[in-house]
């Protein structure tokens, strides 16, 4: 069996992440500095407490575990935080993943499966993205995954190190045995805030910005289901296994719902009203990032199965349900 380093692993989409490779039949050995991760949601294998900027412990867990491959989604990833605070997210993404990079080649690990984002294409309003798109981030967050792209880049230049990066755009929904789901805190993602509005965790959901460019004023975002994502990552091993190149794949569906849009579906699937209050926008957030992801269809072999709407709002209102979703 395959042991493959998941950092980020007590994360939303790195716990979900780890129990598709368990799945798939790897080891999945989860590295966090459980600072925004939560230990309880590492179920699927080991975890190894620690920072991405500390080589020593870095060292020391791939001296243990000898990975075949790393599977990186440790980060900071609110964008308005990025804007408020740019160096938080440029010593932690781009520093930690420069050491990651370092001790992965130190100890002969080779293979990388990187999570990307939408954000590094910035603001291109109109355009359905795909991967050949220009890169130009807005905000901190994208600025700092594209820099960390460039160096991956490098390092195979330099190291032969192999990797397959995912730009990946709005993920929702949670497992749908329930074993892990969606919980951050302090909460930024419109699904999870739209329920803790429906029931009564908080007084409203926010709606940031009513004017721009869209058919209701609201920002128009692609989702894609938490399972569909992993399963691409998990594919993105097995491309690595297989020898081929180094490649990007975006991970969307190809259509966009505005914020107003995602209420209304809510509403539907819950049953229930959604209280809302429109609020000014947020610095750093386009107007419209929708995925072109034939690439990863094409030459992959995959498919988002379970990213309607419905589905993902479904999935997590479950979980949100379950008792499970209280820390």
């Amino acid at each position: 069996m395959k042991t493959i380093l998941v950092t980020g692993g007590a994360g939303y989409i790195g716990s979900h992440a780890c129990k598709a490779l368990a799945r798939a039949g790897y080891v999945p050995v989860t590295f966090d500095n459980l600072t925004t991760g939560w230990a309880d949601a590492v179920k699927f294998g080991p975890l190894e407490t620690g920072d991405l900027t500390d080589r020593a412990r870095l060292d020391a867990v791939f001296a243990e575990h000898r990975p075949d491959a790393v599977m990186h989604f440790a980060a900071y990833s609110d964008v308005g935080e990025s804007m408020r605070d740019p160096g938080k997210y440029w010593r932690n993404n781009v520093v930690g993943s420069l050491t990651l990079f370092e001790a992965a080649i130190a100890a002969g690990c080779l293979d990388i499966v990187f999570s990307s984002t939408c954000a590094t294409y910035g603001e291109q309003d109109g355009v359905v993205l795909d991967e050949d798109c220009a890169q130009e981030p807005i905000n901190a967050y994208g600025a700092s995954k594209r820099a960390i792209e460039d160096m991956l880049g490098n390092f195979a230049d330099s190291h032969g190190l192999r990797h397959v990066i995912f730009r990946y755009f709005n993920v929702a929904g949670a497992d749908p045995d329930g074993e892990v789901g969606e919980f951050h805190r302090p909460e930024t993602h419109l699904i999870p805030l739209m329920l803790d509005a429906i029931d009564g965790r908080r007084d409203a959901l926010t709606v940031y910005g009513t004017d721009y460019d869209t058919p209701d004023g609201t920002c128009i975002r692609d989702y894609v289901h938490v399972m569909d994502l992993v399963d691409a990552h998990v594919k993105g091993l097995e491309w690595l296994a297989a020898g081929k190149g180094n490649r990007v794949f975006n991970l969307g569906t190809g259509s966009g719902f505005s914020v107003r849009e995602v209420v209304r579906h809510s509403a539907s699937v819950t049953n229930r009203e959604v209280p809302v209050t429109d609020g000014p926008r947020r610095p750093g957030d386009a107007t419209a990032l929708v995925s072109g992801s034939t690439r990863a269809e094409a030459e992959l072999g995959w498919s988002p199965r379970r990213s309607t709407l419905e589905t993902m709002i479904a999935d997590a209102w479950r979980w949100h349900q379950s008792g499970r979703y209280e820390r």
